[in-house]
């Protein structure tokens, strides 16, 4: 039976909604991509299923047989000690907790993906293909030993500088010291015709070259085709120009339109050597919010429509396939974006299968730290943010990485920290896990893990399961032309600002363990970067509040904490009330035990702005009323309590709200700061 057709193109494909992915091994028998006619008269590509594929739309390899003899007693032995912890968490009997609580440990992402507490042989599939070979799962190729692991990628023409020759420099130093890939930005103040002062003494048939030039582009393209032609083996360079017209309007970034694009594959593919136009710019839906099937499943339908309008330019289906490459993301969360890189590979593969070119289906993947998990505040902490994610995308296959400096999120960078420095620890964090840890010398390190070959049939489902979304919508201009596309990528961003408000997503020295006594921004580097939105931008807004405050008074904002019963008792919930005020830039007095009643009590807490109770539920059963009276008496305007509203929930006196780690956090410190007059 044939599928309904979701897309139309001449000379192109028609994708169908069961149109599905291979796993590690190509379509069986039962599918077939054969040749159609459009209502045009004009070729195309359809594809068939059986009723097998549509119900196992991955069609992945069968689960290796042959478990251990004893393997089900094992994992109930497992389930056993699982409720054993629970019983004496929850101080129950063991036999009051049911085996499957093991269940509550599951974990599950923005895509809807069920993460497991445990992965066992039962989760085993038969083994993928290798790296190298259709479908690209485990790598799009295997280097030698001297060319092993992944390429160091480094922009340069960002940062301000005094002219091409200053640029030339520092890609030499940084040449010498470890960077392999160079992405020249031309977006500034520099222009396509210092490319030539720039890339002196460049051996440009030993590193690969990208552009960033925007509207610039085909003049940039002009002047790189001349340094080209005058090298030593010009049929060696590796040169995309990075034209991402579909993307661009994602992230309100610079591009060439699409024809354009489409006239520079063109002319780039009949030039000797690797020349790559078209970038399908992930990154650009990760800085709106997408999740990772997301960035995958808009990757692939922006691919696939370059991929229409090259062939309908004229390309030949291989040739237009050699004119494609990919940017995703990296963000921190290390095993999804393993797997998430060695998902879109596959994906990507497919729809080269699908159009006839299997071969052709390892376009280069780069890889770049997400812009959206950048603070401003403590922004040293972005370089353990930045290892994780380098180590991700390098462990899952990603031609080149590059690690944005840790200070990328702030305007011109941290007030008193050089260029050089924040590029040199950039650098240098893929170079300690290329040349100290080794990991380049060992393809797809995560090949075989339960875990991650699970997590990447998972999310490769996932977003395909979106991609023929869009295709049914009619490609993804027309998605982007509905607004669909847009309000996919708006709800996915407020599922994580609401886990960040609500502090159920931490983010280190933002949310959680804020340094309140870090030298603050300078207002004019108080920046929202453009085209991003970041984890931590709510948050630091309120930072900006306190820092405006503090500027025009010479303090912060200040809270008294009333501690009630001793040290002991009430110095969990101190923290914790410091800890989440600090997140909102408002600093805490803490004047130590105080007792309802007192003089103390009284000079400690009279005519304060915000008070927040702090103790255990049991002084606040025995004193928690008695110190809202109190509190109330010496003129306290907003008393706040450090806990549930249960533990008031028999009290005539009650406070005004209360502290705990269901509130949304970010809206009750908005409303504090405004309180406090900032």
């Amino acid at each position: 039976m044939r599928s309904r057709r979701t897309g139309t193109t001449r000379r192109g494909v028609v994708f169908t909604e069961s149109a599905h992915l291979t796993g590690a091994h190509r379509l069986d028998s039962g599918t077939a991509v054969k040749a159609a006619t459009t209502t045009d008269g004009q070729d195309s590509l359809t594809v068939t299923t059986t009723q097998n594929e549509r119900e196992h739309p991955l069609n992945v390899p069968e689960k290796s047989p042959g478990l251990p003899e004893d393997f089900s007693q094992r994992q109930d032995a497992w389930y056993k000690s699982v409720a054993g912890v629970f019983a004496r968490v929850q101080r129950k009997d063991v036999a009051d907790v049911p085996l499957d609580v093991w269940k509550k440990l599951i974990k599950t992402t923005y895509d809807g993906i069920d993460v497991r507490p445990l992965y066992t042989r039962a989760d085993e599939f038969s083994e993928a293909a290798a790296p190298g070979v259709f479908p690209f799962t485990r790598g799009n190729e295997v280097e030698d030993a001297q060319r092993a692991g992944w390429g160091v990628t480094e922009t340069f023409g960002r940062d301000a500088v005094e002219n091409a020759a200053a640029v030339n420099k520092q890609i030499l130093h940084a040449l010498y010291n470890g960077t392999t890939d160079l992405v020249l930005d031309l977006t500034g103040e520099l222009t396509p015709s210092d490319l030539g002062d720039m890339l002196s003494g460049v051996l440009l048939d030993l590193v690969p070259l990208r552009l960033a030039a925007g509207a610039e582009t085909p003049a940039a393209a002009l002047e790189l085709y001349k340094l080209a032609e005058a090298a030593d083996n010009p049929d060696k360079i590796t040169l995309e120009l990075s034209c991402a017209p579909l993307t661009a309007t994602v992230d309100a970034t610079d591009s060439v339109d699409l024809p354009t694009a489409v006239e520079l594959a063109v002319e780039a593919s009949a030039r000797p050597g690797d020349v790559r136009a078209i970038l399908v710019d992930g990154v650009a839906f990760s800085n709106q919010g997408a999740t990772d099937a997301q960035e995958i499943g808009f990757a692939l339908a922006t691919g696939v429509e370059y991929l229409r309008a090259l062939v309908d330019a004229g390309l030949d289906t291989a040739a237009a396939l050699r004119q494609i490459s990919f940017r995703f993301a990296a963000t921190d969360d290390q095993f999804a974006q393993i797997a998430k890189f060695r998902a879109a590979r596959q994906l990507w593969a497919r729809v080269a299968e699908v159009v006839g070119h299997a071969e052709a289906g390892g376009a280069p993947q780069h890889a770049m730290t997400a812009p959206v998990m950048f603070s401003q505040r403590d922004p040293w902490v972005n370089m353990l943010r930045s290892t994780v994610a380098a180590f991700a995308a390098g462990v899952g296959g990603a031609t080149d990485v590059e690690v944005l400096p840790f200070d990328a999120a702030v305007k011109g960078g941290l007030q008193g920290t050089s260029r050089s420095f924040a590029h040199r620890i950039a650098r240098n964090t893929n170079l300690l896990l290329l040349e100290e840890s080794h990991l380049g010398f060992v393809v797809d390190p995560g090949g075989g893990s339960y875990f991650i070959e699970d997590l990447t049939r998972e999310l490769a489902d996932a977003a395909w399961s979106i991609f023929t979304g869009v295709e049914a919508d009619g490609g993804v201009r027309s998605h982007q032309e509905s607004g669909a596309l847009q309000s996919a990528l708006d709800e996915s961003h407020e599922a994580v600002r609401a886990d960040v408000a609500h502090r159920r997503k931490q983010i280190t020295g933002i949310n959680e363990f804020p340094n309140l006594a870090e030298k603050p921004l300078p207002a004019d580097r108080r920046v929202e970067p453009a085209g991003v939105r970041r984890w931590a931008a709510e948050f630091e807004a309120l930072r900006n509040r306190s820092d405006a405050f503090l500027e025009e008074h010479g303090s912060r904002p200040r809270a008294v904490l009333i501690p009630i019963g001793p040290l002991a008792k009430h110095n969990v919930r101190t923290g914790f009330a410091t800890n989440l005020l600090a997140s909102g830039g408002i600093e805490v007095v803490n004047p130590g035990q105080l007792v309802p009643g007192t003089d103390e009590f009284t000079e400690a807490v009279k005519d304060a702005e915000i008070a927040v109770l702090c103790g255990a539920d049991p002084e606040y059963t025995a004193t928690g009323a008695e110190a809202v009276r109190a509190a109330r008496a010496a003129g306290v305007g907003t008393l706040l309590l450090a806990g549930s509203p249960k533990s008031f929930a028999e009290a005539e006196d009650t406070p005004d709200d209360y502290l705990n780690m269901t509130i949304d956090a970010a809206a009750t410190l908005a409303g504090l700061l405004e309180t406090l007059g900032a």
